[in-house]
């Protein structure tokens, strides 16, 4: 088993990637801490992974995050992994009729919870010498046209995030990558989406490109959560199906 006795923690896992990414880390062998905002899909993950801790909280919350990695510390006794899978749309408003409200709320899923649980986990990781980090990203954190102004700023600063952390704790043995996913079918909802936002994302739509299962995003995790990628630091794994390779 690629995980075997390692600890990890995977926000946003009630659903989607992450709830894929917990059934495949516990079946490698992982000690689980899945994290979620929404009670109900933790518990029937609880159902279907009973070796699993949950945690339900609020990422965006300084002290909530703080409190997820201390959880797993005092679980299991250490930390190895952090899954960065929590994050929300922006209804793909541009940054004319953006509002204050929409901003600080993806910003603060999509960012400000990233920063405050590897803030946390780094004084975790840095005395065991070593630790590996996966953020869940987005081709939208690479491009301008795939989402509107919120969350596109949202996933280039986890990009920025996640090469600062692999470059300045590479040499304590901690190792910091993000995975950009294109379409993937999840409960990612929007609900009311701009007018504008709408419209230009279809020029970017492909026309030949399925949508991905979670489990294939499972899949890309576990490589960069797991010794094959032993020497894989600040990599941004685009993982789309294609769709931005045209």
């Amino acid at each position: 088993m690629k995980l075997e006795n390692k600890v990890a923690i995977v926000t946003g896992a009630g659903s989607g990637i992450g709830r894929a990414i917990v059934k495949l880390f516990a079946a490698e062998g992982a000690k689980v801490v899945a994290s979620d905002v929404k009670p109900d899909g933790l518990e029937s993950l609880k159902q279907e992974v009973q070796s699993i801790t949950t945690v339900v909280g609020d990422i965006s919350d300084r002290a909530g995050a703080e409190s997820l990695v201390d959880t797993a510390v005092k679980t299991y006794g250490r930390l190895d992994i952090v899954v960065n899978n929590a994050g929300i749309m922006d209804e793909f408003v541009p940054l004319a009729d953006l509002e204050d409200g929409m901003w600080k709320r993806v910003m603060g899923v999509n960012l400000d919870g990233p920063m405050y649980l590897l803030r946390r986990a780094l004084k975790m990781m840095l005395p065991q010498g070593g630790g590996t980090i996966v953020n869940i990203a987005s081709i939208g954190g690479l491009f301008g046209g795939r989402a509107g102004v919120a969350y596109t700023t949202s996933k280039h600063a986890v990009i920025g995030l996640t090469r600062s952390v692999a470059y300045q704790y590479a040499k304590q043995g901690i190792r910091c990558n993000a995975i950009c996913p294109g379409g993937v079918a999840t409960n990612i909802e929007v609900r009311n989406p701009s007018p504008l936002g709408y419209e230009r994302l279809q020029t970017t739509l492909p026309m030949a490109v399925r949508t991905a299962k979670p489990e294939e995003l499972a899949n890309v995790a576990l490589f960069l959560a797991s010794e094959d990628s032993s020497f894989v630091n600040g990599e941004v794994l685009v993982a789309d199906g294609g769709w931005t390779a045209g």
